[in-house]
């Protein structure tokens, strides 16, 4: 199935959670920082879809460096594009969302299921504050081909409205992710209305 030529142009809704895994803590996944988040590809993107994203920080100068280490959506194009493009290891899966409101304060559910088998589900609670404004933002993304082991940059940057929010986390105890079970999260965020431009 054919996809877009880069660079994508994407927007949407992001709800991000920090975690913190320490070296030798698990067999699954090298010890640092990660991000885990689901992503709303909205209206205006080159593609619309959705995501459940797993990426590490490594090293890499005064520009934030990030490896994905675990990616789903629920777009072939996506998956297609972002193996062949970026080597990123995009793999399919389905995502719902479900936005609800009580008053001021915003709940935010997620799942991620594989077939039947469930992946991760997440719910996010935040009140809105007073008008944010967009804070630019800019990171690369390193990946390696499997076949050859070329490393791989993509250049990511935009702007987004950022807002801190609580978040509770459920990952299947048989699943991909299992190693995140029972981790909380050092913090979390809603990137509301984010605008990028990816591997430009």
């Amino acid at each position: 199935m054919p996809f877009p030529s880069p660079p994508w142009q994407l927007r949407g809704d992001l709800w991000l959670s920090l975690f913190r895994v320490p070296t030798g803590a698990t067999d699954a996944v090298a010890g640092g920082w990660y991000g885990v988040a689901f992503v709303d590809y909205r209206d205006g993107s080159v593609l619309t879809y959705r995501e459940l994203v797993v990426a590490r920080a490594v090293r890499g100068g005064v520009v934030p460096r990030l490896t994905i280490t675990a990616i789903w959506v629920d777009s072939e194009p996506s998956r297609d594009g972002g193996r062949a493009l970026w080597a990123i290891p995009k793999e399919l899966a389905e995502l719902q969302v479900v936005l609800g409101r009580a008053g001021p304060v915003a709940h935010t559910t997620w799942s991620a299921d594989i077939g039947r088998a469930p992946v991760a589900a997440a719910r996010f609670i935040s009140c809105p504050p007073p008008p944010l404004l967009r804070t630019p933002y800019s990171l690369t993304v390193l990946q390696h081909r499997p076949e050859s082991g070329e490393p791989v940059l993509a250049r990511a940057s935009g702007s987004a409205k950022a807002l801190p929010c609580l978040a509770r986390w459920d990952f299947a105890v048989d699943g991909p992710l299992a190693w995140l079970r029972g981790r909380t999260p050092v913090g979390s965020l809603r990137l509301s209305d984010f605008r990028m431009t990816f591997g430009g």
